[in-house]
């Protein structure tokens, strides 16, 4: 029998929508006693997310392995499953349980796949804060919060199955979660893709056909298209202008950086902004 110990928060939500709701939040500390000794039909869908230690992961359908930081364990309604920490180990998880028709069409459309549970995503700071944001404010009476909160969390989904859900074995998916991480990082630093290969332990030209076939495009635009999220970030919460974005993003110029961000957004900076402020507006 697993021992929850501080710190330990659980939220509880009764209310719905017609997409599907969050029925729990919660984050655990796991010590001592090792994984229950029989499996469990949980009767939800949830996410179990791995911030430290070690447990171990088993489930009907024959899947069995170890459970390291910044995995991401999908729990399905019917599937039968067991995990948590080794005896004498301790672990602490990140949990959220929800339901809904809408994670139902997932599957139908093999977006979730019960033969593939287990994700990588990582750096687990940044992946614990994303998943603490989806159930966002306290809800207020009256309000649409549940299904505001299923989108975030259909978000956060997709991210985490473009990041972690890539063909491959475990070690190639945590290598890919490590390239990701290193694209994401240092916005204002000139990022040596060839070097970065290097660190990974293949050629340049091997790193770009793995990453495009995990994540979908090259290297060299996953970080840009990064870049530029992290520039409509800056526009929406900061009173920095396109030029200051621009140097603190390592663009190198304002023009460039214009350039660059209607290919990935659609719009140029100007319109972007105008439309934010429409929104903050309304």
């Amino acid at each position: 029998m697993k021992t929850l110990r501080a710190p330990y928060l659980s939220f509880r939500y009764a209310s719905s929508s017609p997409l599907g709701r969050i029925t729990e939040v919660g984050l655990a500390r796991v010590d001592g006693g090792g994984a229950p000794s029989t499996m469990r039909i949980f009767g939800s869908y949830a996410l179990v997310y791995s911030l430290d230690g070690q447990a171990h992961y088993q489930d009907g359908n024959g899947l069995e392995r170890d459970i390291v930081p910044a995995d991401l364990i999908v729990v399905f309604p019917e599937l039968a499953h067991r995990y948590g920490p080794r005896p004498g180990q301790r672990w602490t998880e990140f949990f959220l349980v929800f339901e809904g028709p809408v994670f139902d069409l997932w599957r139908e459309c093999g977006l979730l796949d019960v033969e593939r549970p287990i994700l990588h995503v990582e750096p687990v700071d940044q992946w614990l804060t994303k998943l603490e944001a989806v159930p966002g404010a306290p809800r207020q009476p009256g309000s649409e919060q549940p299904m505001v909160e299923v989108c975030r969390l259909m978000q956060v989904m997709a991210e985490a199955l473009a990041w972690g859900g890539g063909q491959g074995t475990p070690a190639e998916q945590r290598t890919m979660a490590r390239a990701r991480a290193a694209l994401e990082s240092d916005h204002a630093r000139e990022l040596d893709l060839e070097q970065l290969s290097r660190e990974l332990g293949m050629s340049y030209e091997t790193f770009r056909k793995r990453f495009a076939r995990h994540c979908g495009m090259p290297p060299a635009r996953y970080r840009v298209a990064r870049l530029v999220d992290r520039a409509c970030a800056l526009m929406e919460t900061s009173s920095l202008t396109d030029k200051q974005i621009a140097d603190r993003l390592g663009f190198g110029n304002q023009f460039y950086f214009s350039r660059r961000f209607k290919q990935i957004v659609g719009v140029s900076p100007r319109e972007f902004r105008r439309r934010v402020a429409h929104r903050m507006g309304s």
